[in-house]
């Protein structure tokens, strides 16, 4: 993302804290109204070249947005949008992208309101893990063939009754844009929701399920190197043949038999 792009999106995202006031409703209507003006740009690549034209005034710009968009989204949704639509924009997706993003944080304000951002951001691993382990359901929802609603269909019908509504409004948003790699939009979400509570996420592979005990010396572990909260994130690996793999951001520790004999592999060659 460009310079002028990032500075629109940083203005974007203070529209959005003035406008979640109130109680989570707020938050929870503004981020799934955003979501459903994100389908409608979508659909209608003309409008959305002409809400992100840098050749025409911010401000026409904004009351275009508000002439199509105006009675049909509540009064907070409609300032984050008018506000993002004023910005200059590098390039038109970076203006879509960042009112996914806008929904997303909205959604995730919503949940930790009433206290549910724990569930929702463990949800939206959980659901990475699944999807990641099981190609037939990852390529049925990265399907271009299939419509977005087909999509959302979908995963409705594998979420209902069984997460947070906000888990599977997330969900269902995702895998309707989404063209490749689903698993690791949900991993994102779920980084997203650790950052909403200043806490890093270390994604862990072990060999064998680890106990709460272990799970929470890991924990500690990671927090004295990073110097902040850390949210443990577990998936069972039998490969490994024993120890663990954590990776934080870039950072890749790994501990694991088959880890320790690729170096001793390549130490012999």
């Amino acid at each position: 993302m460009y310079a002028a792009s990032r500075e629109a999106r940083s203005r974007s995202r203070e529209a959005l804290r003035a406008a979640l006031t109130g109680s989570d409703s707020v938050a929870a209507t503004t981020g799934s109204e955003l979501f459903a003006v994100v389908a409608v740009l979508d659909d209608q690549r003309s409008l959305r070249v002409a809400l992100a034209d840098v050749s025409v005034p911010g401000s026409v710009r904004a009351e275009l947005s508000e002439r199509v968009f105006g009675g049909k989204v509540s009064p907070a949704s409609l300032a984050v949008l008018t506000t993002a639509v004023a910005q200059d924009w590098s390039r038109t997706s970076d203006l879509v992208d960042t009112l996914v993003l806008l929904g997303q944080e909205a959604l995730l304000e919503s949940a930790a309101d009433s206290g549910r951002l724990d569930a929702v951001e463990d949800e939206l691993f959980r659901l990475g893990r699944i999807i990641g382990d099981n190609p037939d359901l990852e390529q049925a929802l990265a399907d271009r063939a299939k419509s977005a609603s087909a999509k959302r269909e979908l995963i409705g019908g594998l979420l209902a009754g069984k997460t947070e509504t906000i888990t599977q409004t997330l969900a269902e948003q995702v895998v309707s844009r989404q063209k490749a790699g689903v698993g690791v939009a949900f991993d994102e979400l779920s980084d997203l929701a650790a950052a909403r509570r200043e806490q890093i996420v270390a994604h862990v592979r072990a060999a064998i399920a680890l106990t709460p005990q272990q799970r929470e010396r890991l924990a500690a572990s990671l927090q004295r190197i990073y110097g902040k909260q850390v949210t443990v994130h577990v998936q069972v690996d039998p490969t490994l043949l024993s120890g663990l793999v954590v990776h934080i951001g870039d950072d890749v520790i790994d501990g694991s038999a088959i880890g320790r004999l690729e170096r001793l592999r390549r130490a012999l060659a």
